[in-house]
């Protein structure tokens, strides 16, 4: 996407009719697609709880969607890379997936973010380029340039800050519930009941903090099939569904 107004890093939401463009909540698209996006998290100073055995990762959920042959989009943070680098080589080298950028440190772009620390102005831009070189690091292919902010907080000021990464930020307009949930079928049915032709879904891909989601995609995935929906990447989703 092209740069937004006076400079501002572009924001995607969801697909408007007709396809393409910078998409925001309303309108539809008239096709029947929708894309999942998992965000693999891990902030900078969580190292010592995964040392002490806490799981950051989930690839159990990332083999089903391999098995039901789901085209997602992964928002990994540079310091998920570093801990689990194998794990992201093999998301970035398999077709099915695309690695976007969801920041080094996963602190926050503007305050208040849900008790996350934040990251300074003049850091920002860093911080996202620091996270692509994590991924250059790890063997990381399939890398796009798209960003979602850290609790998907964000102002004008970083926006601002952001244009010289030269990445289009990627928000949601439906909200999967399954952060720290135990329930999966409530997960499942947040997704069903709020997806539409072009929607973009945000689920995470971190057994400690969303130890439900592989169940919940267990159900969500043939039923949206069922419906009609046919998955894919955000790429694709910008594109017009390739």
């Amino acid at each position: 996407m092209a740069p937004g107004p006076a400079g501002r890093t572009p924001v995607f939401e969801r697909r408007t009719t007709g396809g393409g463009g910078g998409g925001v909540a309303g309108g539809g698209s008239a096709e029947k697609v929708v894309a999942l996006t998992f965000d693999a998290d891990m902030t900078a100073d969580q190292g010592p709880r995964a040392a002490s055995g806490e799981r950051f990762d989930n690839p159990e959920l990332v083999a089903l969607l391999r098995r039901l042959k789901v085209p997602s989009t992964v928002f990994m943070t540079g310091r998920w890379a570093e801990e689990y680098p194998a794990q992201a080589k093999a998301i970035g080298a398999d077709p099915l997936f695309e690695v976007a950028n969801h920041s080094y440190s996963h602190h926050a772009f503007s305050s208040p973010c849900y008790g996350l620390p934040t990251v300074a102005k003049n850091a920002m831009t860093h911080d996202v380029e620091r996270a692509f070189t994590a991924f250059r690091k790890a063997g990381v292919r399939n890398v796009v340039p798209y960003f979602r902010f850290p609790g998907g907080c964000y102002d004008d000021t970083a926006l601002r800050a952001l244009a010289p990464a030269n990445v289009t930020a990627v928000q949601w307009d439906v909200v999967s519930g399954d952060a720290f949930a135990t329930d999966a079928d409530a997960v499942a049915r947040q997704v069903l009941d709020g997806v539409r032709p072009g929607s973009l879904v945000v689920m995470h891909c971190t057994r400690s903090a969303a130890p439900a989601t592989e169940a919940a995609v267990r159900r969500i995935v043939p039923e949206l099939r069922e419906r009609g929906y046919r998955f894919v990447k955000v790429s694709e989703l910008m594109e017009g569904g390739g």
